[in-house]
């Protein structure tokens, strides 16, 4: 038992270590330093958490075969087991376009979240998710059909005095989705009385949207804490 809580402690002192390390490679002025350095402690990072991957799925198939195997690698954290790893050896045995490789890149973020594989918190919200997910679906389907009708409408009211902003529907998606989200950025926004008036009523509805699935993920988590409190007094 000792043995395995330190390989996790090992894997997480890890984590934080590449996390720091992705912080400071960001900088030119280090990244032109010590380039190589960040290269080699990646590849040895990517090696450790490629033998945590084999580990996983080699203990997940011991427990319970094929089933355990297809039920780790399509789980939440055996996603980003993946993901983690994937990036760097795909840069390193295809050709891959720069744009692409920084998208790629990217990923390593996912690391972060390796940090939550044994947090009880992260696991209660997990269960929390999956308990409304249903609910969820909907109000993406929602947000999407409202982002859609928004995007249109205000191409249509906007496009003749702002061509160059408002320049076809899928241009017109950004003013959508930010308006919606209630965020509104301040750079695409209407100048006409119609596109004003509608933006207006768009925002307000933006509230209720974002509202929906903030207030059944709540309630949904109060509920699993409730049962989790329930599960230990017994």
């Amino acid at each position: 038992m000792n043995y395995h809580k330190r390989i996790d402690q090992f894997i997480y002192i890890l984590i934080i270590a590449n996390i720091i390390a992705m912080i400071a490679e960001s900088h030119v002025s280090v990244r032109s330093i010590y380039s190589d350095e960040f290269y080699i402690f990646e590849a040895i990072s990517i090696c450790i958490f490629s033998i945590e991957y084999l580990y996983r799925i080699s203990h997940a198939y011991k427990k319970s075969k094929l089933k355990g195997v297809v039920s780790y690698a399509t789980s939440l954290f055996g996603i980003i087991d993946l993901i983690s790893i994937l990036p760097f050896f795909l840069n390193q045995f295809t050709k891959i376009d720069g744009r692409f490789l920084r998208i790629l890149r990217l990923f390593r973020l996912t690391r972060i979240f390796k940090l939550g594989r044994d947090s009880e918190s992260l696991k209660l919200f997990a269960k929390a998710l999956g308990a409304v997910k249903s609910e969820l679906k909907f109000t993406l389907f929602l947000s999407i059909l409202t982002i859609l009708f928004s995007a249109s409408a205000i191409y249509y009211l906007e496009n003749g005095a702002q061509p160059e902003k408002f320049s076809s529907i899928s241009e017109s998606i950004w003013w959508a989705t930010v308006s919606l989200a209630t965020v509104g950025y301040g750079d695409v926004y209407p100048i006409t009385v119609g596109g004003k008036i509608f933006a207006s009523i768009i925002s307000l509805v933006g509230i209720g949207i974002v509202a929906i699935p903030t207030g059944v993920i709540s309630a949904s988590f109060v509920e699993e804490i409730i049962k989790s409190g329930k599960r230990n007094k017994k």
